[in-house]
């Protein structure tokens, strides 16, 4: 079952990945839906949070259409690292702690050197889909790019508009696979084991690798999730962000032994 994979193993210590079936990330939802209910102020802290912070960058991008495009799916690009504090909350709950918010953020200090580079990487690939958007945009668009109104009707009432279609869901699912498969489990296993950041990237591609239907099927329902919260203005993001990272955790520890 691992051979197509052993050539990571001959540059990386990579821990061993189990195989689970595609019926888990309903489990893992299930799970970490019991994590937001026993840790409901400080979960519900950081959905409100990052659900500010989220609706202040839409606000601030609403004239700008290349931008709010981006802000939507750059979210979903940042999303394990703005979670981390949820993973944490959840990780403490597993040993029969109790912590809160603030006691969340105190464990990020574990491993922050891994976490900071780690970080550093997603604020690289927002950045690099900022500019690839822009460039999408001045390629390929057809139309007033005034206000997102304007934007949204371009797109659905013309067709010389297919072709920018089309190039900015191929980039961008390109862009969002490659930052998937690295960061899907690595924040957990940052927070959890002393490891680095290569590493942990690492297991995370490997972990895609072997479990490719069922984690295939977890980013669906991942984008699902953020999907409802933006279609909400937000205020769904409020419940759904928190599920989201507590439910990422829970997968990390089924696929990582």
């Amino acid at each position: 079952m691992d051979k197509p994979y052993d050539s990571l193993d001959q540059h990386f210590d990579l821990p061993q990945i189990r195989t689970v079936g595609r019926d888990r990330p309903l489990q893992w939802l299930r799970a970490g839906w019991r994590d937001l209910r026993e840790n409901l102020g400080a979960s519900l802290a950081y959905g409100i949070l990052l659900s500010a912070i989220g609706y202040a960058i839409l606000a601030y991008a609403a004239d700008r259409p290349y931008l709010f495009i981006a802000a939507i799916s750059g979210f979903m690009l940042i999303g394990p690292l703005a979670a981390a504090g949820l993973y944490e909350l959840s990780r403490r709950g597993e040993q029969g702690e109790r912590i809160g918010f603030f006691g969340s953020l105190r464990g990020l200090m574990r491993n922050a050197d891994s976490l900071a580079f780690f970080g550093a990487f997603l604020a690289i690939a927002l950045l690099a889909w900022e500019r690839l958007s822009a460039i999408l945009f001045a390629l390929f668009y057809r139309g007033d790019v005034d206000n997102v109104t304007n934007f949204v009707a371009g797109v659905l009432a013309a067709n010389d508009n297919l072709y920018f279609v089309f190039a900015y869901l191929m980039v961008g699912a390109v862009l969002a696979l490659v930052v998937f498969s690295l960061s899907a489990i690595a924040i957990p296993m940052l927070l959890d084991r002393d490891t680095d950041a290569v590493t942990a990237a690492m297991t995370s591609l490997r972990a895609v690798q072997v479990n490719f239907d069922t984690m295939a099927l977890w980013a669906l329902m991942l984008v699902v999730m953020i999907g409802i919260g933006f279609a909400t203005m937000m205020i769904g993001m409020v419940i759904l962000l928190p599920l989201a990272g507590h439910a990422t955790w829970h997968a990390y520890r089924e696929l990582v032994r």
